[in-house]
């Protein structure tokens, strides 16, 4: 029987299938090189911020001063959440694993959207801003909520760094702290065609809407093999009992054939760029917060992990000093994941936007392997 994939080549996990063009972030893993429509990550994470950032991604330029105060503004006006999600939030079961609640309540953002199905540029930019100005919210307050707190609405004088730090704390963050968060979503920002940027893709390429597509990225970010590595990096230095146990506990993971949460990756063989710049982070933020034996402990890891494996190219990736990073800020382990898509909203958005110009229904074909002309019975 004739197949039509006989002549296609098969790419299991489509390493070497490039499926479009992109002017949003370009990596060179084997020089260890990110960039954001042409600016290493570098450069932004040292002179940026997330706002700014993220009218990059959407626009491919830098906004001028007026544009970004502009840019700037039609986010923050858009923090608050409507008074139904706020009930909504509320009575979902505090238990509940926060990636599924973030996804549940970005779905709900399109019942009130009148806007929802209109697919012009412009709307669909509206749409990426509520999105991206409302998950602060919705990932503090549920924090706060599951901890028998009082919600803490968002105020439309902070920067989104500063804006999920007072809620989720209800304190105005220190100056450093919110910088440091400011720098960790510049740099999860954006990184190519992976997993859920691709689902991104696949649903905004069914015109569907932006909020589906979104939705679509959250539930793919909180796969363990894409999102949650910072939360397990976290996991791991916790089960380790001090900094004289780490020898051991990193040689006879080695020993095993295990891997040690946080190194390597699948794009990068050389240093990933946004490690080397988040670990001066880490190390200030955790000074800072009586947290330096985590630091140390981390570094003593990464001390060992490259005499043991750098020459094979495995070595630190952006979740390894995030996870120190954010328990520093004083984040609960399974808010990591939340607050990486949190970011990531940026890309996803700038990849769904790009995609719309230029669409084409995302089809692939699977081989079929299974039998042919089976004769149809059913056993008595």
């Amino acid at each position: 029987m004739a197949d039509a994939t006989a002549t296609m080549t098969m790419d299991k996990g489509l390493d070497h299938t490039i499926i479009g063009e992109s002017t949003k972030s370009f990596i060179d893993g084997q020089k260890g090189v990110l960039e954001y429509v042409g600016i290493d990550i570098d450069s932004l994470a040292r002179e940026s911020t997330f706002e700014e950032t993220t009218f990059l991604l959407w626009n491919d330029r830098l906004p001028d001063a007026d544009e970004l105060a502009a840019f700037t503004n039609r986010i923050r006006s858009q923090y608050d959440l409507p008074d139904g999600m706020w009930d909504a939030l509320r009575g979902l079961p505090h238990d509940a694993p926060p990636m599924h609640v973030l996804q549940t309540m970005v779905a709900m953002l399109a019942a009130y959207d009148a806007d929802c199905d209109v697919q012009s540029r412009e709307a669909e930019e509206s749409k990426a801003i509520r999105i991206l100005a409302a998950t602060p919210a919705i990932i503090a307050n549920f924090d706060r909520l599951r901890r028998g707190l009082d919600i803490v609405r968002p105020s439309a004088d902070d920067t989104m760094a500063e804006s999920f730090l007072r809620m989720l704390n209800d304190e105005t963050p220190g100056t450093a702290t919110a910088r440091a968060l400011d720098v960790c979503l510049i740099l999860h920002a954006d990184h190519g065609i992976n997993a859920s940027t691709f689902a991104t893709m696949v649903a905004i390429g069914t015109e569907s809407d932006m909020y589906s597509a979104i939705t679509a990225a959250i539930g793919t970010l909180r796969g363990p093999l894409h999102g949650g590595a910072n939360e397990r990096v976290m996991r791991m230095l916790q089960g380790i009992d001090g900094l004289d146990a780490i020898e051991d506990f990193v040689l006879g993971r080695l020993s095993r054939k295990e891997k040690v949460p946080g190194f390597g990756h699948r794009v990068y063989k050389a240093i990933d760029p946004r490690a080397t710049y988040l670990k001066t982070f880490a190390e200030s933020i955790a000074t800072e917060t009586s947290n330096l034996e985590l630091f140390k402990m981390s570094r003593k890891i990464e001390e060992i992990m490259e005499s043991q494996v750098g020459a094979k190219g495995i070595h630190p990736n952006v979740d390894f000093y995030s996870a120190t990073t954010y328990f520093s800020m004083g984040l609960a382990i399974d808010l990591f994941t939340p607050l990486f898509a949190m970011s990531r909203n940026a890309g996803w958005a700038a990849h769904a936007m790009e995609r719309l110009e230029d669409n084409r229904l995302i089809r692939p074909r699977c081989q079929y392997t299974g039998p042919h002309g089976v004769e149809y019975r059913v056993d008595a």
